[in-house]
């Protein structure tokens, strides 16, 4: 299979996924999904075009091109549900975005029972009886109404996977003024409203902007018993509660445009995850975790490949997405090729995941760099006191005590290598070179943007 992929290339995957988009139902709608058999059909065409292959990819040829942004009224239009739920205004003194609505249900009734989180995860039904036990009794009632308290996130840490986003949190939740969803990564803003748990299995049922909302229920009662208990005292007091999300897929994966969205330019997407985020939380805080491209991908297949891994078969899949890249690249441009869910699925390593330069700029074109707070993961492992400072100020948090910040610094790492996955030892040095090449210019970009070399990973 990877020799006929490799023969095949995957230039025209563009093409023939921009067409399977026209025709189906817009995402206005929680309910509507498009035609799965005959969006397998396009993609099963996409992949049988050819391309004849070219030497792996050049630096002369990468354009870092400005992408052109979408009138807030093309967002409501594909997203009608989601804008008539969330407003355009927030409490005044919360810090997190929150509001309030009415509850038309009775003290019997179960506000999760058609969660999509419940309903298709038996992981999670446990948080959400928590949730269902506590939930009458964190409701305002008023003139004979009830109101329950919605938010979003304050902050998000956008990414990216196998960059220590998981650490990060694990340790930023023991902060008290920190409250995290009640899923550590809900997806949602990137597949679950698309109906995607994996892209493979095809398409389910769109979640809700409710089901999400859901998730903050937690920190929303919280922050609802504060404004209740400041009310009387001092109502305009700022509650100092702050939510997160940490879905390390919000950076970069955009792969359901081409289900969901009509043709862009030249195969590029016309909309982007931070486009709908931006429409609703234009202040909204995000925190990215990178580490070395080259080290990240290596980590990334160690972590997700089932069998056979070695060194060897890391080289073999490695040399098959970079040649699987160039080919799109003799064709389109390097944005299609990096938002071209044709080619994201048949590379067998995810190399695209890399590519830190495109996705940041794309994200610059919408918020400000002052909302974003870029780490290292090569600097966090190794002075783990002094990122969680940077965070702290980032997000002006109030200071911790002497035990709290040792609890918070001293903790063993999360999520780190297995051990049976160590045993396998480094990558090959020619494939090391061959990944070196291949994100040297994204690299150079990146630390050009931010004004910092560490981010070239020359030594790491």
């Amino acid at each position: 299979m990877r020799s006929e992929l490799r023969d095949r290339g995957l230039g025209g995957g563009v093409v023939a996924l921009r067409t399977a988009a026209s025709g189906h139902a817009q995402a206005g709608c929680p309910g509507e999904r498009p035609q799965e058999s005959e969006w397998g059909e396009k993609v099963k065409s996409a992949l049988k075009k050819s391309v004849s292959p070219g030497p792996f990819y050049h630096s002369s040829r990468i354009e870092f091109t400005t992408r052109q942004l979408p009138d807030v009224e093309d967002l409501k239009k594909q997203e009608l549900h989601m804008f008539s739920v969330i407003p355009h205004k927030f409490l005044p003194n919360s810090k997190s975005p929150c509001w309030y609505e009415e509850f038309t249900g009775r003290n019997t009734t179960d506000p999760y029972l058609t969660n999509s989180y419940v309903l298709y995860s038996k992981r999670f039904r446990s948080t959400f009886d928590t949730l269902r036990k506590a939930f009458w009794g964190h409701l305002s009632h008023a003139h004979g109404k009830h109101f329950r308290l919605r938010c979003l996130p304050h902050f998000y840490i956008i990414g990216q996977p196998k960059c220590g986003t998981t650490d990060l949190y694990d340790r930023l939740r023991l902060h008290p003024e920190v409250k995290f969803s009640a899923i550590k990564e809900p997806h949602w803003w990137t597949r679950k409203r698309f109906g995607i748990v994996r892209l493979r299995d095809g398409l389910r049922d769109r979640y809700p902007v409710e089901d999400y909302l859901d998730l903050f229920d937690l920190a929303a009662h919280q922050i609802h018993q504060g404004l209740q208990a400041s009310a009387a005292k001092e109502p305009s007091k700022m509650n100092r509660i702050i939510i997160g999300e940490a879905s390390a897929s919000t950076m970069w994966d955009n792969n359901a445009w081409t289900l969901f969205y009509d043709n862009g330019t030249d195969g590029e997407p016309p909309f982007l995850t931070q486009d709908f985020i931006h429409a609703f939380q234009p202040d909204a805080k995000l925190i990215v975790m990178l580490r070395d491209p080259v080290e990240r991908l290596y980590s990334d297949y160690l972590y997700f490949a089932s069998s056979n891994k070695s060194a060897d078969d890391f080289h073999e899949k490695v040399t098959e997405a970079l040649q699987l890249f160039e080919n799109c690249m003799l064709d389109y441009s390097l944005r299609a090729c990096v938002y071209n869910n044709t080619l994201n699925n048949a590379m067998p390593v995810r190399l695209q995941v890399g590519l830190y330069a495109v996705y940041l700029l794309d994200w610059l074109t919408v918020f400000n760099k002052e909302q974003f707070l870029i780490l290292r993961l090569e600097d966090h492992a190794s002075n783990v006191k002094d990122t969680m400072h940077r965070v702290f100020q980032f997000l002006s948090l109030g200071p911790l005590s002497e035990k709290q910040e040792a609890l918070m610094t001293k903790s063993p790492a999360s999520n780190t290598r297995r051990p049976e996955d160590r045993d396998l030892g480094p990558m090959w040095p020619v494939t090391q070179r061959l990944l070196r090449d291949f994100y040297g210019p994204f690299n150079a970009r990146l630390a050009q943007v931010l004004a910092d070399e560490a981010f070239l990973w020359r030594k790491t």
